[in-house]
């Protein structure tokens, strides 16, 4: 078995992607999370009136901070440059839209950093407001587009 972008070796065993030969090329990747909760939860985080503070601001800057440290917290992914992250936190309703964007110029995409940004940043809304809403989900962790890299471009049809 080839060794070329797979994560198991010509033995079978786990080892991390050579991606020496790949052209660096612009990548980006948009992720989606959602945090749903009861209505006055959300109304709270959005108002910014939890005993904890602003949770908007904290949870942004943790899924930043997040996918700055993929490598260390997802087995075999790629330590990267991230050259832009983004994460935007909005109300649905009884819920909060986590979108997380991660740019790149480089050998290998950064979909794992822009996931791994949206589901931090919603882990970090549930830790801020779980005093008033322990019922609270995150749910729809996703992969919404890629660009960029030899696989090509993808958008998730909603």
């Amino acid at each position: 078995m080839s060794s070329s972008l797979t994560h198991l070796n010509e033995n079978g065993e786990a080892h991390m992607v050579d991606v020496g030969g790949k052209d660096s090329t612009r990548r980006r990747a948009v992720a989606r999370a959602v945090l749903e909760a009861q209505p006055e939860t959300v109304e709270a985080i959005l108002g910014g009136a939890l005993k904890k503070g602003d949770a908007l601001a904290v949870a942004r800057i943790a899924g930043i901070m997040a996918a700055k440290k993929t490598s260390e917290l997802i087995p075999l992914c790629h330590p990267i440059a991230l050259t832009k992250v983004e994460v935007e936190i909005v109300g649905e309703g009884v819920a909060l839209a986590i979108t997380a964007t991660a740019e790149t110029t480089g050998q290998t995409g950064v979909e794992m950093e822009a996931l791994t940004a949206a589901s931090v940043a919603a882990l970090t809304l549930y830790d801020m407001a779980k005093a008033l809403d322990r019922g609270m989900t995150i749910t729809g962790v996703q992969l919404v587009e890629k660009s960029g890299g030899k696989s090509g471009d993808y958008r998730r049809e909603r």
